[in-house]
């Protein structure tokens, strides 16, 4: 201890030195430190047997120590960035050898496809060059043989004449037909890989994978969409497995489905044209014609009007029957109120007759990218689909032209989920009228043309019940309390239910409640009034017509929203199937213009269920065979006419008959009374005779007096 306290003295003691030799004489000291002497082991040794250690000790060595860990880190530390230096530098060397020997593989693989193209290039010249030598030998042949027999027939010399004009023609046409064989063997000896784009393109009528298309794999009522990038432009649709691809070159998807599934027929969805990948040359057959129309139906003028005398059933490519327009509509999921409508809209002859001719509305010009262009455009596709005769199956998907629907309608109608029939006819009727660009008149689309009609209502303010005379004298003077009259269009009518009974009567008479059609048509007969309220004020309306549109849609106010839920009523409406005459609800000036007033039934919408989880199915008259059809997605089934007014009406469609007058018509239905009239009092004496025995002469209707 002595000895260490004295090397410390004599240390304070020297000056101070420079940085760089006062660490050094440091470092010395401490390796001497780590040596220590013989005096100071002993020293350690008596303080370690006496227990007596000393803190300064202690305090030395764990400097030491963490001088120790310190030298340790910084060593490697710098090992380890000596490493990170030499793995860059050999990443960096691998780098450069790596583009070396890629353009070391670029310079071969260009040279040798230069020698391939003069190997090429000398074996197409060589052949050339072999084929017109064996065709001149072939002439020389040919010229020997043709001499050698004149020799032979003709010993004597032939006298040598002047060609002709026929000689010189046939000598030409001859040339032209060496030459186009020369031609298609230079094209059938090179491989397809190095053909040019206009050889590529060359139809073919000749194709050998023809008969690997399926038929029944084939529907073209999706989205015409790729399958895998979901693009919309250039889409083929494989003839072998139905699915959609984009493209036809050779970094394109339907290239590449053709490798890999060794499907070979594509159609081009737009130009409506067959391909065969990866041969890429166009084909040309007579049998694919079915396809293309299936695709893209087409009608003339003939075909549009011999589908109302259509009187026996078309039988599609799955070997079943159906009708033209009696076709079920795939229910996607909740989309059967779209159905009827689409349904019962499609059976309207203007309407149909209209969007059956593509070149009706194609031309009709829309402002760029707005999207009601796209509803006519769907719907005139799907009623060209519900319309053909020659279809691969017997129903219709319509997913383009639901898809259209909510887009135009801004996800208001979807078919994901259950919406009220009659507020989607109202939107589409109006949409697709503004979609052909129609105006306030009447010629202005076929919407209008064949639904619209016109009607005046008179309106008139209702005092409140707690008025004063005050009021009532004051009010007596102004016009807000007259009667005033307006003149509106409409596109169809709506009509109010009476409200159920509340309770069952005693002989249970009333647990369906019923009310005949003409009941409820007195509502336009310009004198029942009915009070409407809002917010505020209380109004008395009473409505007549004064022009009837073609086609008259009818709807039946079944659906009634309170304060909790919406309720549904009911009650059964009586109607005839057709003779309906909407005479009386004609203004009276309008009566002597109108020389046609009866209508007959075309379409019956029905709505079973409660109101939020009810479904929908549609009755269409077929004018062909004269029959009923009830349509419910895709199960369609022919009913009896008695069973149309059983059901809980909710809109219907009727036809304005042009046949007959209305006073021909009352007449026909004088008549039919009285025949009516004489078969019941024929069965009436036919059963008293039965009986009481004694047999009676047989009784004539002709001679039968009513009276």
């Amino acid at each position: 201890m002595a000895a260490e306290k004295d090397e410390a003295e004599v240390l304070a003691e020297q000056p101070k030195e420079e940085p760089e030799k006062h660490e050094a004489k440091k470092r010395d000291h401490r390796e001497i430190e780590k040596s220590p002497s013989p005096a100071a082991k002993r020293a350690k040794k008596e303080d370690k047997e006496n227990g007596k250690g000393d803190e300064s000790v202690k305090k030395e060595e764990a400097t030491r120590k963490k001088e120790k860990t310190d030298e340790k880190s910084k060593d490697v530390r710098k090992d380890k960035e000596k490493e990170r230096e030499k793995e860059k530098d050999r990443h960096h060397r691998e780098k450069d050898t790596r583009d070396e020997r890629k353009d070391r593989d670029r310079d071969r693989e260009r040279d040798r496809r230069r020698s391939d193209d003069k190997d090429k290039d000398r074996r197409r010249d060589s052949r050339k060059e072999d084929d017109r030598k064996r065709r001149d030998k072939d002439r020389k042949d040919d010229k020997g043989r043709r001499k050698s027999t004149k020799k032979e027939e003709e010993p004597a010399a032939p006298v040598k004449k002047a060609p002709t004009a026929r000689d010189l023609e046939r000598l030409r046409q001859y040339e032209e037909e060496m030459a186009k064989e020369e031609d298609n063997k230079d094209e059938e000896g090179r491989p397809v890989w190095s053909l040019t784009r206009a050889q590529a393109e060359t139809s073919s009528r000749q194709c050998p994978y023809l008969d690997t298309i399926d038929r029944n794999m084939l529907d073209f009522d999706f989205e015409k969409l790729c399958s895998v990038s979901l693009s919309h432009l250039n889409v083929y649709a494989c003839m072998v497995c139905g699915k959609y691809f984009q493209g036809r070159g050779t970094s394109t998807y339907a290239y590449t489905h053709s490798l890999d599934t060794d499907h070979r027929i594509f159609l081009n969805l737009q130009t409506l044209k067959f391909y065969c990948l990866p041969d890429m040359y166009e084909v040309i057959d007579p049998s694919l014609e079915d396809i293309k129309y299936v695709l893209k139906p087409t009608f003339t003028d003939k075909l549009i009007n011999a589908l109302d005398g259509w009187q026996r059933p078309a039988r599609a490519y799955d070997n079943t029957t159906y009708f033209p327009g009696v076709v079920g509509l795939n229910n996607i999921k909740a989309n059967d109120y779209e159905n009827v409508i689409l349904h019962a809209l499609s059976h309207v002859t203007p309407l149909r007759n209209y969007f059956l001719k593509e070149e009706n509305y194609s031309q009709i010009k829309r402002p760029p990218g707005d999207k009601l262009a796209l509803l006519s455009q769907r719907f005139g596709e799907l009623v060209r689909k519900l319309w053909n005769t020659k279809a691969f199956k017997a129903h219709v998907s319509p997913h383009e032209m639901l898809q259209a629907i909510v887009v135009t309608s801004q996800k208001r109608f979807q078919f994901t989920k259950q919406g009220d029939a009659a507020d989607f006819m109202s939107f589409f009727l109006n949409t697709l009228h503004l979609s052909l660009n129609g105006t306030q008149k009447n010629s202005s689309s076929i919407i209008y043309k064949t639904f619209r009609g016109k009607m005046r209502q008179y309106t008139r303010k209702v005092l409140p019940v707690d008025a004063s005379s005050e009021m009532i004298a004051n009010v007596t003077n102004s016009d807000e309390y007259n009667e005033t009259a307006k003149e509106t269009p409409f596109l169809f009518l709506s009509l109010d239910l009476p409200p159920p009974p509340l309770y069952v009567d005693a002989v249970l008479q009333n647990i369906i409640p019923q009310v005949p059609l003409q009941q409820l048509l007195a509502k336009f007969n310009g004198a029942t009034e009915k009070e409407y309220k809002t917010y505020k004020d209380n109004f008395i309306k009473r409505f007549e017509i004064l022009e009837l549109p073609n086609y008259l849609i009818i709807v039946y106010q079944r659906f009634k929203k309170n304060q909790f839920f919406v309720e549904k009523n009911p009650t059964i409406v009586n109607f005839p199937i057709s003779n309906i005459d909407l005479y009386d609800a004609l203004a009276d000036e309008a009566k002597p213009k109108h020389k046609y007033t009866t209508y007959d039934l075309v379409a019956n919408i029905v709505h079973d269920g409660k109101p939020s989880e009810g479904r929908n199915r549609v009755q269409i008259h077929h004018k062909g065979t004269g029959k009923w059809f009830e349509m419910e997605d895709l199960h369609v089934k022919d009913i009896l006419p008695q069973m149309i007014t059983l059901a809980e009406s909710y809109i219907q469609i009727w036809k304005l008959n042009r046949t007959k007058t209305r006073e021909e018509r009352m007449g026909e239905d004088e008549n039919s009374d009285e025949d009516d009239i004489k078969a019941d009092l024929i069965a009436a004496l036919r059963q008293q005779q039965q009986v009481s025995g004694p047999q009676l002469p047989e009784v004539k209707t002709e001679s039968m007096d009513t009276s």
